[in-house]
């Protein structure tokens, strides 16, 4: 959903650049990451950006779309017969609301709407999963250059093994 909601935006912002409109892309400017961080996390500055969310479209897309992403990601944190419902309120919700990034969204979801409901059932995430590739990348970049793979394989496993690593300190 933030996917979508960034291309609602991105479609938006050129719309009104295409069109001269300096208010809105200026408002528009700060926005990326306010839409796309969770309310809680917001700054003041991306807080500010938020509440103009509504003057930004007159069509309100944008502002659907972020009500839209804030309610599939509480979805996940309720239990399974409440997440049900509003899973087909959300779905009946975007596939009516007439932003074309969402209804493909909505499309997807559903026809996922079983693996999701499993998932939310079971209680499982694929975080720690995205965690340990996240580390193995920032690895393989702080290996550029190394000649051998050996040494890259061996800087992996070091670095996942979750041994604690205590480098040599200068003596004063």
């Amino acid at each position: 959903m933030g996917d979508a909601l960034d291309q609602v935006r991105k479609r938006l912002w050129n719309q009104a650049r295409r069109e001269g409109d300096k208010k809105t892309t200026g408002t528009m400017r700060g926005l990326k990451y306010a839409l796309l961080k969770n309310p809680d996390d917001l700054t003041d500055r991306q807080n500010t950006a938020l509440a103009t969310l509504g003057d930004v479209d007159p069509r309100g897309q944008l502002y659907r779309a972020w009500q839209l992403k804030e309610l599939l990601r509480t979805l996940l944190r309720q239990p399974v017969e409440q997440a049900e419902a509003e899973l087909k309120r959300w779905i009946g919700w975007a596939s009516r609301c007439r932003i074309p990034e969402v209804t493909d969204l909505c499309g997807k979801i559903r026809r996922r709407r079983d693996d999701i409901l499993r998932t939310i059932r079971l209680g499982y995430s694929n975080a720690r999963l995205e965690a340990f590739n996240n580390k193995i990348k920032v690895t393989i970049r702080m290996a550029y250059g190394f000649r051998d793979t050996d040494d890259l394989i061996a800087m992996i496993k070091l670095r996942c093994s979750g041994l604690p690593i205590h480098l040599p300190a200068p003596i004063p």
